[in-house]
């Protein structure tokens, strides 16, 4: 359990810090190259999101954890 909650906070802040990025994306703020799969997507600031929601989720499990 001790070695358990860094991982689960480095593991939250990645996928907020990615969430956030597909949001930024998704809502235009963030321009990728035009060879890129990811160009004028709105789903994927539905999926930055839920990834989002999911890590911030796991930073808060993980700072709960003795």
């Amino acid at each position: 359990m001790r070695r358990l909650r860094p991982i689960l906070i480095a593991v939250g802040v990645m996928l907020t810090l990615t969430g956030l990025l597909w949001i930024g994306q998704g809502l235009g703020y963030v321009h990728w190259p035009q060879s890129s799969f990811m160009l004028d997507q709105r789903v994927w600031a539905d999926y930055g999101a839920a990834l989002a929601v999911a890590g911030l989720l796991m930073v808060l499990l993980g700072r709960r954890m003795r």
